[in-house]
């Protein structure tokens, strides 16, 4: 496993669909050493802090594997390292055999899987097109959110080194999977609403599905 691609980027205003929007998602692949801090990298931001960024999202992770199959969905685009928003571009994960809690070593920091990345409307602007954010979605790569359990620094061409597995074993493609099907996984859903390295919100969220109406 190693780490492909360092990206970042400030937030900028663009123009979608006759009003400006301030974005943090046109990230651009730099040189290290880069410097980890608890809620992102070093030159980089979130524009809505609300719903991006904070400590269970401070660094976006994708496969660079998943690269092709949107090149072969989207023969007409350009797919620089970064396209998708995410500050790291990493080869060996996949969202199947990644769990949430899992922890990894890049360099002198460490970090932890915290969610999948849901996809916001901000992703068809940087696409420039609306149908991206189904299709992100109904292709189950996501891609997913390191928490920063150690500052540090990284590189790119970093290894990435599992340091420790988390015993619950749900992967980042289960949480994803309850959030777009809602039946016929009571038990999963049940797993992580009591699966503490689970940000307290998708906790709350599957527990309150559990519940009775």
């Amino acid at each position: 496993m190693k780490l492909i691609s360092i990206n970042v980027g400030l937030p900028r205003d663009v123009l979608w669909k006759d009003r400006v929007v301030t974005t943090g998602i046109f990230k651009t692949p730099v040189s290290g050493p880069v410097r980890v801090e608890k809620l992102n990298l070093e030159g980089d931001q979130q524009a809505d802090l609300t719903v991006h960024g904070g400590l269970d999202k401070a660094v976006y992770v994708y496969p660079a594997e998943h690269y092709d199959y949107w090149r072969a969905e989207l023969p007409e685009m350009e797919l620089p390292w970064g396209m998708f928003g995410e500050n790291f571009t990493v080869t060996g994960f996949s969202e199947d055999n990644t769990c949430i809690g899992d922890q990894f070593q890049i360099g002198s920091a460490r970090f932890a899987v915290a969610q999948p990345r849901l996809p916001c409307y901000k992703l068809g602007v940087k696409f420039g097109r609306d149908d991206i954010l189904k299709r992100f979605l109904q292709s189950g790569r996501l891609g997913f959110y390191f928490s920063v359990i150690e500052e540090g620094e990284v590189n790119a061409g970093d290894d990435v080194q599992l340091v420790q597995r988390n015993s619950a074993q749900i992967s980042v493609s289960d949480i994803a999977r309850l959030y777009v099907m809602r039946d016929d996984l009571a038990d999963l859903r049940r797993r992580a609403a009591e699966l503490e390295a689970l940000p307290k919100s998708w906790r709350d969220y599957f527990l309150k599905q559990l519940s009775p109406s």
